[in-house]
């Protein structure tokens, strides 16, 4: 069975409430949150060993900080961000603020 999750950051999530699992025939979807990106770490690192394949990071997480988890697991796992075209990024900052 293949296991993918999605990581949401905010300092507001609680993330032992805040989480949900979609189960299919050939793969269980997992969303997570997190409130820091040193708890996002250590899901990775979590997720690793649970045998997760997959990670798709919330946007909050940008390249850089994508790009430390991928070093973190030694890119054993397949780890991409959200992004956005750069046109909105007026929309987007007035939304987030």
């Amino acid at each position: 069975m293949k296991k993918y999750a999605f990581i949401l950051l905010g300092e507001n999530y609680i993330p032992d409430k805040h989480n949900a699992c979609f189960e299919a025939e050939d793969m269980d979807t997992y969303i997570f949150t997190v409130r820091s990106f040193q708890e996002a770490r250590e899901k990775v690192l979590k997720l690793e060993k649970e045998g997760f394949g997959a990670i798709e990071l919330c946007g909050a997480f940008g390249e850089q900080r994508a790009q430390e988890l991928v070093e973190l697991t030694k890119g054993k796992i397949a780890i991409g961000y959200v992004t956005h075209d750069k046109s909105l990024d007026e929309v987007f900052a007035k939304f987030f603020s």
